[in-house]
């Protein structure tokens, strides 16, 4: 079924993919996680529910938002980041100094919460796949990342404050 799929509508998933993302690259990956993920959830495709093409595209939409999000929150850090520096600090010691506080930062926070917002901001992957590369369940990551992040802002604050 996922060769089909490909075969049949891979170059109209690519296509919206591409108006979606404006990158070419990224919706070429999109294809390409669409169909890994139809082909893994096979068993649960029912063609009296949807056309193949649908379901497709349902999955295509899912992955494009997984991009989205992953950019918007890797653009995030940085401005969180930003957001501490000390104004007398010069652009680059205040990179290190910036550098210096997340990795302790991050430190202070749970293996499992570092995990998910490492996998997630830093290296910039789907949640999708996160969650699946640690067996558990996109909503438990997504909780993780959203607290570990809580947990790394106050730790941040705290510090900057303690300057």
């Amino acid at each position: 079924m996922a060769r089909e799929g490909y075969e049949r509508h891979g170059a109209e998933l690519y296509r919206y993919a591409l108006a979606r993302l404006a990158d070419d690259a990224a919706a070429q990956d999109v294809v390409q996680e669409t169909i890994v993920r139809a082909w893994r959830a096979g068993d649960r495709y029912d063609p009296a529910a949807a056309s193949l093409r649908t379901w497709l595209f349902a999955i295509a939409r899912n992955v494009v938002a997984d991009i989205l999000t992953a950019r918007r929150r890797a653009a995030e850090l940085p401005a969180l980041v930003h957001d501490l520096r000390k104004d007398h600090m010069s652009d680059h010691s205040a990179g290190v100094a910036d550098a210096d506080l997340v990795t302790w930062a991050l430190g202070l926070i749970s293996h499992d919460h570092r995990t998910a917002i490492v996998e997630t901001y830093l290296r910039d992957r789907s949640y999708a796949d996160v969650a699946a590369d640690l067996g558990v369940s996109v909503s438990t990551l997504r909780s993780r990342v959203f607290h570990g992040l809580r947990q790394l802002r106050q730790a941040t604050s705290e510090m900057v404050t303690d300057r």
